[in-house]
């Protein structure tokens, strides 16, 4: 598959897309709370997308994944599946929305701290999303994707976390997953150059320890093989000529980027 580039229409209707997605993610906010189940907020989820947004949660049934969202705890890196496991004090947890709309997809992802959390995994948490907003922010037509991974690599590693490489953000539109690969690590000026109506998502998942990871027996949960703790935030992003577009902007992040 080739980078596909956006026309105007398609563009507007990825705008409307990554606002829904986002939208869910403000709706579920006051839900995550100690106490409360994965299965729970999926349960949640789903019936806002369905039935209010009018929308289609993009996991459920995707290569066989059985939810509508994805909750990630602690050291799960990425892809956990919601089940019965209740939210305790002091965990964090990466929830990641993905929606179709008019056959268009919004995808982002958000940490939450549950209850008393530790200063070293408000750290991680703060410092991750602080890596994303630094990729996004290489976006423009002209640059390269080397550009956006090489300074999430270097903001991370200077903050002495490791960078995961087995999973990166993509493109993004009709599909789910399209080219190109965005990875979260690499060279300045190497990788494909980005044109302006490319619509990519920045992805990065960070860890508090080694970057390894290992994917669980049920095909999708990915952790760290030891144990520390991971973050990750998501945006889905557009190119355009003077630089880029945060189509899944979050009504709290405004004037942030």
């Amino acid at each position: 598959m080739s980078i596909i580039i956006k026309t105007e229409s398609e563009i507007e209707k990825m705008r409307i897309a990554g606002k829904l997605a986002s939208e869910v993610l403000e709706m579920i906010a006051p839900h995550v709370v100690v106490g409360v189940t994965t299965d729970e907020l999926n349960d949640i989820c789903h019936d806002y997308i369905v039935n209010v947004q009018q929308c289609i949660p993009a996991p459920l049934n995707y290569r066989g994944f059985p939810k509508s969202i994805c909750t990630s705890i602690n050291q799960t890196v990425c892809h956990g599946i919601p089940s019965s496991k209740k939210l305790k004090s002091g965990d964090i947890v990466n929830i990641d929305i993905t929606i179709i709309k008019d056959g268009y997809h919004g995808d982002t992802s958000k940490m939450f701290c549950v209850g008393d959390v530790s200063p070293h995994a408000k750290r991680l948490v703060s410092i991750t999303q602080e890596v994303m907003y630094l990729g996004i922010k290489q976006v423009k037509s002209g640059a390269t994707l080397g550009d956006i991974g090489h300074v999430i690599q270097k903001y991370a590693e200077n903050n002495r976390y490791s960078v995961v490489r087995e999973f990166c953000g993509h493109g993004i539109g009709k599909n789910f997953h399209e080219d190109p690969h965005v990875l979260h690590f690499g060279r300045a000026g190497e990788g494909e150059v980005l044109e302006a109506g490319m619509i990519i998502t920045i992805e990065p998942m960070l860890n508090l320890g080694k970057r390894h990871v290992k994917v669980l027996s049920d095909g999708w949960t990915a952790v760290t093989k030891d144990h520390s703790l991971s973050a990750q935030w998501e945006h889905t992003v557009l190119v355009t000529e003077q630089g880029y577009e945060v189509l899944t902007l979050r009504q709290e992040e405004s004037g942030l980027l």
